[in-house]
């Protein structure tokens, strides 16, 4: 069985040594709402400082070999972990993480209050420790190089140590024990020692800058990851919910069932997802479809949560309670496209593994071997080796992508495309052609009335389209109904109506035997000549379903009916075109049916009659020819061939639950330009994420030169290291702009 990408999550984590960002800002209330949901009887327990994939695989290694714990699930962006074990393994579970340094608590016994209140007194311990390491800095250039006056300076400094690298020591000691060398194992390291050869004051002020730029660096990241949580405040607490006997009661969101009618008057948000059943209005769908322009609302009409109320009042029947709207499944998604591994990711991720023991090692054969060989004084090398690793700490380099991965998704949820994890946001620059389903995704998927021909006769044209709207409107066939609509006239009495199966139907009107059919009802009654034949021709060709009009002696009218093509998708092929991606239509329609449409949309290649096993074989022929291919539809029959393409893209709001869950990119407004918007920001984000790797190494290799040619202080090292950080950061943040 093919498993959709969205429940195909990337376990494998690195052993990188280096740690993004591991500050103490809690998760708001609604993050921890957002976790992943965990299995029945899964315990979910928040942790304050568990910010980066190294930090969670601190948590996993250290969960190792406890019995009885059945699954762990992680929620990076919630700070979660859902715990499904054994009533003896959970209470094991907790004291093993917080043997590796982090606080772990229920999510039910944490308020938001008290987590924002613990963030708050972070900062303010980082900037006292700040002030007393400056006292201490005060007091060992002013005073006296004697003990009595040293002790002041020293005992400044250690309460700076102690108060701002309580954290980084626990969770430092932590890694030591089980033999690894993250960011805060090195820091500890650098400071402590930095403090033995009585450089206590520059120790005291690294620390303390060092929390100072965690706690700046994280906020940031949380900018990027809270840029989808925001859409949480757009649906409201409660719905006005018909009662039994009429009454509208204001009711929680939380506990409306489904097929309860809702009201929603106007200048209000939507609480839930639901089909119009009574009023008109316009609705604003941007968040959850990127749409800017309002979008008319009528009795049938699906409407989203979240999305804003304009002009009249609304009547809908719920269609989804509210942990599963479009809009919180959106949230979801992201969630979890935010926990996968990308591949630039998983190759620094490797690359820091290697990365930090080699400068540790570096730094040890400083502090070791050049008193002997360069006649450096050992308090000189050991001052040297320890500016080393401060530079050492890979914190830039590991959360250069994460941090510009999370900004793509983001960004790119921001405007109507669900983007299922970083893999397929990355992969996406590397697609050469792209498959498209006819009906619903090039085509509205409604047929239209798209030309009607009246031949010559005795009998006047309104009186014969009068004829045509009177049969058409007793069909249920969708061909008829489109007659009827498009020519929208009043409908005149018939009788002795007749459904002719597969051919049209037959009725008696103004005294005479009328027919509304097709080519082959039309053959069958003998009223087919040449210049019909030839008008019948010109519009089959361009792919369109004729239908005809005949007395028992004539033919009288013809209508052409056609799936028409979308505005928005001649722009999009031509721009796929200019990002130099080829296009193929795979349809189930006849072949001139496809060519056809094909022409007349701008698409490369057309392929007909295929069944969703032929949609199959072609995705994996294209692959073949031309390279990565992404699959474009909207159906059940174009689930199998979106799970093998390289990218599968599901047209949302019109699609099936299959189609989405199979595809990797959802676009939620139907509209094929987010196509080429996807590929243009999965460019932009290779690009930044490789600008960001190379600030980072690039910064690292200038200050390891100074400091080993003896020009670089620890001062120094901690702001290369951390202003570097934040450069990285502050850059992928720029894919949130429009």
């Amino acid at each position: 069985m093919i498993q959709p990408p969205i429940l195909r999550q990337i376990s494998s984590q690195s052993d990188a040594c280096g740690s993004a960002c591991s500050c103490a800002n809690a998760a708001s209330a609604s993050g921890a709402a957002l976790a992943s949901p965990a299995e029945a009887g899964a315990t979910v327990l928040l942790i304050p400082t568990m910010d980066c994939p190294t930090e969670e695989n601190d948590i996993r290694r250290a969960l190792e070999g406890i019995a009885g714990i059945r699954s762990i699930n992680f929620q990076l962006s919630a700070r979660t972990l859902a715990i499904d074990a054994t009533d003896a393994a959970l209470p094991a579970a907790v004291a093993a993480i917080r043997r590796a340094g982090y606080d772990a608590k229920p999510v039910a016994q944490s308020a938001s209050a008290k987590l924002d209140g613990a963030g708050n007194a972070n900062l303010w311990r980082a900037t006292l420790a700040l002030l007393l390491a400056i006292g201490a800095e005060a007091f060992h250039f002013l005073a006296p190089d004697t003990l009595p006056f040293k002790a002041p300076s020293m005992a400044l400094a250690a309460t700076a140590i102690w108060l701002s690298g309580f954290s980084t020591y626990s969770k430092g000691l932590a890694a030591l024990r089980r033999g690894q060398l993250n960011m805060n194992a090195l820091m500890g390291v650098a400071v402590t020692g930095a403090f033995l050869i009585g450089e206590w004051p520059e120790a005291a002020m690294v620390m303390a800058l060092y929390a100072i730029a965690e706690l700046i660096e994280a906020r940031s990241v949380d900018r990027a990851r809270n840029a989808i949580k925001s859409l949480l405040d757009l649906t409201p607490d409660t719905a006005e919910v018909r009662q039994a006997d009429g009454r509208w009661i204001e009711t929680p969101a939380g506990d409306v069932p489904l097929e309860a009618t809702v009201r929603v008057k106007p200048g209000a948000r939507m609480p839930l997802d639901g089909r119009v059943t009574a009023g008109a209005s316009a609705v604003n769908q941007a968040p959850v479809t990127g749409e800017s322009i309002p979008v008319d609302k009528t009795e049938g009409d699906m409407v989203f949560a979240g999305t804003i109320n304009e002009t009249g009042t609304l009547e809908f029947r719920v269609t989804a309670m509210a942990s599963n709207t479009t809009l919180a499944r959106i949230i979801h998604a992201v969630e979890q496209a935010q926990g996968t591994r990308a591949p630039t990711q998983r190759f620094v991720d490797r690359f820091a593994a290697i990365y930090t023991p080699a400068v540790f090692a570096i730094a040890v054969a400083v502090a070791a071997a050049t008193p002997s060989l360069l006649g450096w004084d050992w308090t000189q090398a050991l001052y040297k080796a320890l500016v080393l690793l401060v530079i050492a700490c890979p914190c830039a380099l590991v959360i250069a992508t994460p941090v510009t991965v999370v900004s793509g998704l983001a960004a790119a949820a921001r405007r109507g495309i669900l983007i299922k994890g970083g893999v397929y946001l990355e992969d996406a620059r590397k697609l050469r052609v792209i498959a498209l389903d006819k009906t619903g995704t090039i085509t509205e998927g409604r047929p239209r009335l798209v030309a009607t021909e009246t031949l010559p006769s005795a009998v006047p044209e309104d009186q014969v389209l009068g004829w045509a709207a009177s049969l058409a409107g007793h069909s249920d066939h969708p061909v008829a109904k489109a007659i009827a609509q498009g020519l929208d006239r009043p409908e005149n009495g018939l009788s002795d109506f007749v459904a002719l199966a597969g051919r049209g139907i037959e009725a008696r009107l103004d005294g005479q035997r009328m027919i509304l059919g097709n080519h082959r009802l039309i053959e069958d009654r003998g009223l087919c000549g040449a210049e019909i034949e030839a008008r019948l021709a010109i519009h089959e060709t361009q792919g369109r379903s004729v239908t005809l009009l005949a007395s028992e002696q004539q033919v009288l009218a013809i209508f052409a009916v056609a799936d028409t093509i979308k505005d928005s998708s001649r722009e999009a092929l031509a721009e796929l075109h200019r990002l130099g991606i080829a296009s193929v239509m795979l349809t189930g329609d006849n072949s001139a049916t496809a060519a056809a449409i094909a022409r007349e949309a701008g698409i490369d290649d057309a392929r007909g009659n295929l069944l969703p096993e032929d949609k199959l074989a072609a995705i994996e022929d294209l692959q073949h020819r031309h390279g990565p291919a992404a699959m474009t539809g909207d159906g059940i029959n174009d689930a199998p061939a979106l799970a093998r393409a390289d990218i599968g893209v599901a047209m949302g709001a019109a699609g099936t639950d299959t189609a989405m869950e199979a595809a990797d990119i959802v676009i939620m407004n139907d509209d094929l330009r987010r196509i080429p918007e996807t590929i243009r920001l999965s460019r932009r984000t290779h690009a930044v994420l490789w600008q960001n790797i190379a600030l980072a190494l690039g910064i690292k290799a200038i200050f390891l030169v100074l400091a080993i040619a003896g020009n670089a202080t620890m001062w120094m090292a901690v702001f290369a290291d951390m202003g570097a950080s934040l450069i990285v950061v502050f850059n992928g943040l720029r894919l949130l702009r429009r």
